[in-house]
């Protein structure tokens, strides 16, 4: 399978399971498709659903949104069976620590709710338009629902519960995601 189609595939696993985040607008997506132009070179484009307006939600201040140092990764480009948790890769740096994405996941949801803190994933509009084609992974941030500050209560509840179902689904779901 060419190294694309494999970027392609990986992607589109995560196609409305995480929710995305579109710095540019403030907005997150939770219910959105992901279209790869034909044309080579070009990139990802990320389109809410336009028939599901109320599934956008705004007023989403970047501050609230915190890179993680986490990767996901298809297990395939390293020998491994199913999906990958890594710290972040970097060029020319030591080989990223690896672990199975729902072991892992589960850990970090663990030791989150141990200091009272929530573990609330989306993906970053700019990371997946320039997620990596020739070793397809994407970077996990995070959404700090304390940093909220201009959202009312009920909108963060919301956007809190949004995000955790989605991560639920995702987390049930990893062991059959493959690409």
């Amino acid at each position: 399978m060419a190294r694309r189609e494999l970027a392609e595939r990986f992607i589109k696993l995560f196609e409305n399971r995480l929710c995305v985040y579109s710095e540019s607008v403030g907005q997150l997506y939770t219910n959105y498709s992901l279209h790869f132009p034909t044309d080579l070179g070009r990139k990802m484009v990320v389109l809410p659903n336009p028939y599901a307006f109320h599934d956008t939600l705004h007023g989403i201040d970047s501050q609230a949104i915190r890179k993680t140092g986490l990767c996901v990764l298809p297990g395939k480009v390293l020998g491994k069976p199913g999906l990958l948790l890594s710290t972040q890769i970097k060029d020319g740096g030591p080989a990223p620590k690896t672990m199975p994405f729902k072991p892992a996941l589960a850990q970090i949801i663990s030791n989150q709710k141990k200091i009272g803190d929530l573990f609330l994933p989306v993906l970053m509009k700019g990371d997946l338009r320039e997620f990596d084609q020739q070793m397809p992974y994407i970077h996990l941030h995070r959404l700090q629902r304390a940093r909220l500050e201009r959202l009312s209560s009920f909108e963060r509840d919301d956007i809190q519960q949004t995000i955790t179902r989605k991560l639920l689904m995702l987390y049930r779901q990893a062991d059959s995601l493959v690409c």
